[in-house]
């Protein structure tokens, strides 16, 4: 059956959202978040996800620059940073992770937070912001607007909500976001945008790992 072509970019990014507000304990959410959304994916969104990359290594190269702005807050000026009122209040919330130690020592949990970070995380959101939102904002009719296409209003106003779902992160997700943008303008490939995404994702679960900085995985 041929699924509506909002569903298409949407459900995925639906899915995992709406995760967030289940009561599942902290070590059943993440294997069945990354199940559900996965089975979204490969049932709604199979036809949808990009495969072939126009830019490889300019991708890469824009992934691990996106990690570079990512983090340098935090090493220029430690982590205090954070703690000021612009990143630290009740709408954007704290930058200090809720997982217990056990779960920081589980190999199971660690395996599948990295596989739904570097994997289904760029996969959904891209879909999402940029397949269709940044589409969407300009035409409700969104696939009739090719990939890249560029006004102010779609671009900006995707940046911007790509920010505030970052939380206590929004500055650097706004950077992000207006990168991520660009570099779909730039090569109106989205699978770009996904390799993009999922190697400064990929670095960020590493950097996570090596040097304990579970605050990233909020």
């Amino acid at each position: 059956m041929k699924q509506h072509p909002t569903v298409v970019y949407v459900a995925p990014f639906a899915v995992f959202i709406a995760l967030r507000w289940l009561p599942f304990p902290p070590e059943w959410l993440a294997p069945v978040r990354f199940v559900l959304v996965a089975a979204t994916l490969a049932v709604f969104s199979r036809r949808a996800i990009p495969r072939h990359f126009a830019f490889p290594i300019g991708s890469a190269l824009l992934g691990v620059a996106v990690l570079a702005v990512w983090i340098a807050p935090d090493l220029l000026w430690g982590p205090g940073y954070r703690d000021f009122w612009l990143f630290h209040n009740g709408i954007t919330g704290v930058a200090r992770s809720t997982l217990p130690v056990d779960l920081k020592r589980n190999a199971f949990f660690i395996a599948v937070r990295v596989l739904e970070s570097a994997i289904l995380v760029p996969v959904f959101e891209e879909l999402f912001w940029r397949g269709w939102l940044m589409r969407y904002a300009i035409r409700p009719d969104f696939e009739s607007v090719p990939l890249g296409r560029y006004t102010a209003v779609s671009f900006w106003a995707v940046a911007l909500l790509f920010a505030a779902e970052h939380g206590p992160y929004w500055e650097v997700g706004l950077i992000a976001g207006v990168a991520y943008n660009w570099w779909l303008v730039r090569t109106r490939n989205l699978a770009d945008c996904v390799l993009a995404h999922a190697v400064t994702n990929a670095l960020l679960a590493g950097y996570v790992l090596v040097f304990n900085q579970w605050q990233y995985w909020l």
